[in-house]
This record gives C-alpha cells, structure tokens and sequence, in this order.
C-alpha cells in the first residue's frame, strides 16, 4: 500500500525500517478504504514515523507504549512548529495528534485518546458543573437536545461576559429580561421560545442548588405564539427547478445532493428522516420508499418515481462510498461518516445559495413547505396531505391555507391600484 504514495526506494526503505512501520502501513491501508485524499496520507505519514523515533527515544518499548507518549509528543511538535505563531492555532495541535491517536485507535482496541482540539466546556460549567449531567441522567434528555442547551446558554454566558457579570448570583429579573430583548432582534419567535425554555430550566436548577437563592425562572416570559400567525417559507416550483439544474451531477457530492433534494421536494420528508434512510429502506422490487418512526408515530410507504430512483440508482453507483454501513447517504469528505440532519438541512441551504434563490431560513424545511403548498394548490384535502407528508396534527396542515403564495408574488410584482 505505501507504493502506491510514496515512489522513491528510500523513502520506502526509510518507512519499512520504523519499529512501528508494520503498524503506519495499516493505517496508510485504513486512509485508502475511508476515502481519505492522497494529500492527507503525505502529510500523516511522516508525523507517525517521527512519533514512533520521539516514543523509542523516550523509552517506548512496545508498541503498547506508544499511548504513554501521545501528549508528550504533540507539545514536543507544538514547540517545535509553533514558536513563529503569537497564538498557536489549533490545527497546529491537531496535525499531530490527529493521525497519532488514529492509528493508535486502529492497533489498540481500548485505546481513547483526546480527540481534536476543540472547545469541550459547557456554558457554566465552573460555576453549575452539574447542569448538563442532571439533563442526561434526571430529565433524560438525548445529546440533540443537550446540543439546543448548550447553544442557548452559551449566548447567555456570552450576554454575561459582555455587560460585565462574573458570577451566577448576581442575576436578577430586569438582566434576564434585557438578554431576551437583546437576543430576540434576531431571533425568531420558535426559536425564542426555545431560549426560554432552556433558561428556566437553568434557573431552576440554580434555586435547586441553593447557587441562587431566589427561582428566577418565573421571570422568564416566552413570545406569545398566535395559531396561524406564520408563514409557511416555500419556494415555487420554477425555483425548485432551477435549483436542480444547477446541481453538477457529474460528482459524487451533486450526485448525492441530487437524489436529496428530490427525495425532500417529492415526498416532503423531514431531514432527519432523510438522514434516517438505509439501504433497506428502498423496496426495488415493489417499487416503494419507505419512511418508518416518523414525528407523528407512524411509518408511510411512497411508491417510488421513477426520477427519485433514477437519481437514487446513479448515486448508489457513482456516487455512494463503498462501504458496510447500510445507511443511504454519506459525508463527502473523510472518514465520510453517516450524514445527519443538519448535514441534509446544509445540503439544501448550499444548493438554494448556488441557485441564487433567497428564502427566509433556508434548509431542508424550505422543500418540505414546498412539496406541501403544491399539494395545496393542487386541492388536496388536509386530511391526505398530513397523511402524506406525517403531519402530527392538522393545525400544521391549515397554516397552507392562509395564503397562495404565487398570487401573492403577483401583487407584490404589480403597480397596485390607482388612487384618485
């Protein structure tokens, strides 16, 4: 396998002649199965090989050894190739570490190593240290969730550190209500919704644990949310047109991109239920998709268009990594893992970007809206476009009727009526 980066007898020799060298050359087999790109192999190589001198030079005596060494090592490289970096950056770190703990991870079943450098403390973790353990263990909340309240107590900690408060103490109702007006400017209101709900969370654990004395959670007032009040955000389907076109279906990632956002603007499915599709999930026989544990607790079997699998056959061909894994859709870049909803939701915002269309929050729901209001226009009864689409309740399905969204654009494009 090192033949195939590395052409000079010596560098070869050089290599094969590292007390580790059996072991890179695994790891050099491991990059070429995951996708890894020819620069990255050239770039690791030598790392490892430098790492394993630096561990004998050190006392290593096994390759067992070696995890003694790691840290020892990356602050040896960081000093070494960072002294012309007033701050030094992170990838610094990473170039080390990355393909040492790799390989180590790939020899030594139990080994764990640190991981990349990046910021791991939770909002108030000095200070609340037990807040996101009693989320997991006590309210059982899954890691998405704990995600949602990092990201909203991090704006608060932000909040805090700006306007000059150190300590978790010296909060009181007329701060909390000047961080929501602050953070609501650009905000929406669901969002904001969600802010608060966090926030009272926060706060009540803080009286909880006696760090606060007073529970300010009641002091936290979410935005009313009127029935109907908003807007669904759909793009016609000329756009949803016109985005297609625009796709490079001559690569991997258009190829991949392509059946996503077919998928999302046939069948309205939600990202994460796009994310969620296995090989298993396409019945070629019967010529169906299926769409199990759905929002609104139940499975939906489409029959499949011909175009979804025409685009879904080119990808699985050319497309989709050659890989064990029977989920659908992957990452383009290395190790090429599994995508995620928010991966789906990016893919559509980069596609509408590309097309030149501008949407209010663009993602993956933009498509969704869209496949709805189409099935709108088209007279469908609420009934079957909430079975169609996996609607929990039918409230989600009236907010369509508010509104002709093509008729709208008319107005807004005319001259409105003359006044005399």
């Amino acid at each position: 396998m090192l033949e195939r980066y590395f052409l000079k007898p010596e560098t070869l020799d050089r290599l094969r002649a590292s007390w580790i060298g059996e072991h890179i050359e695994r790891y050099v087999q491991w990059l070429a199965e995951h996708g890894y790109a020819d620069r990255n192999v050239y770039r690791r190589v030598p790392v490892l090989r430098q790492f394993g001198d630096f561990a004998q030079q050190h006392g290593a005596k096994c390759f067992d050894d070696l995890q003694d060494y790691v840290e020892l090592f990356v602050s040896q490289w960081v000093n070494d190739h960072g002294s012309h970096h007033k701050v030094v950056p992170g990838w610094l770190e990473n170039s080390a570490r990355t393909p040492v703990e790799q390989m180590l991870s790939l020899v030594l079943p139990d080994f764990k190593g640190k991981g990349r450098s990046r910021r791991v403390n939770a909002p108030f973790h000095q200070q609340a240290p037990g807040f996101f353990p009693y989320l997991r263990q006590e309210r059982g909340l899954r890691e998405s969730s704990l995600l949602h309240y990092g990201h909203y107590l991090r704006l608060f900690e932000t909040y805090l550190g700006r306007i000059g408060i150190t300590g978790l103490t010296d909060l009181n109702p007329a701060m909390l209500s000047a961080f929501l007006i602050s953070e609501g400017r650009s905000l929406s209101k669901s969002t904001v919704t969600g802010l608060c709900s966090s926030l009272r969370v926060f706060l009540s654990y803080l009286h909880r644990e006696g760090i606060i004395k007073r529970n300010l959670g009641s002091a936290v007032e979410s935005p009313r949310k009127y029935q109907l009040s908003s807007l669904p955000r759909s793009i016609s389907w000329e756009e949803v047109r016109l985005m297609l076109e625009t796709v490079d279906r001559r690569t991997a990632l258009g190829k991949r991109d392509y059946a996503i956002l077919l998928l999302l603007a046939t069948y309205g499915l939600r990202g994460c239920e796009v994310a969620a599709l296995t090989l298993d999930d396409i019945d070629w026989d019967r010529e169906r998709l299926l769409i199990s544990e759905r929002k609104a607790g139940n499975h939906t079997a489409y029959p499949l268009s011909y175009v979804v699998g025409e685009a879904l056959v080119d990808y699985l061909k050319s497309g989709r990594p050659n890989t064990l894994k029977r989920h659908l859709f992957f990452n383009i870049m290395a190790p090429r893992p599994p995508m995620t909803s928010s991966g789906v939701s990016q893919c559509v915002t980069r596609n509408l970007h590309k097309a030149g269309i501008k949407t209010g929050r663009p993602g993956s729901h933009t498509l969704r809206h869209t496949c709805v209001q189409r099935l709108v226009d088209a007279e469908f009864s609420f009934k079957t476009i909430g079975d169609y689409v996996g609607h929990a309740s039918p409230s989600s399905t009236q907010v369509y009727t508010k509104i002709s969204i093509e008729k709208l654009r008319e107005v807004a494009q005319g001259h409105g009526e003359e006044v005399s």
